[in-house]
């Protein structure tokens, strides 16, 4: 898996770093086909920025958020991605299984 993280107008530190790579741990371990992810740190006057790309075969997963301190936007993104991430498992899932059964009405 591929992994960039990115800041505008922020610099990425060592600790940050570190902070993404451990929240996004527990997300991707819930789809392992995970080809690559970018994380987009950025500062806009009092808004700290977070944004995220996953890609994944098939489909890119987009999430965004903002929050006053940069540590809460991260959070938030995760929380955002980690519901992306299992409502997308979820449809791929259920798409594999093949078609069920159609009940007859008969009127």
């Amino acid at each position: 898996m591929n992994l960039q993280i990115s800041g505008h107008h922020v610099e990425v530190t060592p600790a940050i770093r570190e902070y993404v790579e451990n929240k996004l741990v527990p997300v991707i371990s819930h789809f392992e086909r995970v080809t690559g992810v970018s994380v987009i740190l950025s500062v806009d006057k009092l808004k700290q920025k977070a944004e995220v790309t996953v890609h994944v075969p098939g489909k890119e997963l987009f999430v965004e958020t903002d929050a006053d301190d940069l540590y809460a936007a991260i959070d938030g993104l995760f929380d955002k991605l980690d519901r992306q991430v299992q409502k997308h498992k979820q449809k791929v899932q259920d798409h594999h299984r093949g078609s069920k059964p159609h009940a007859h009405v008969e009127a």
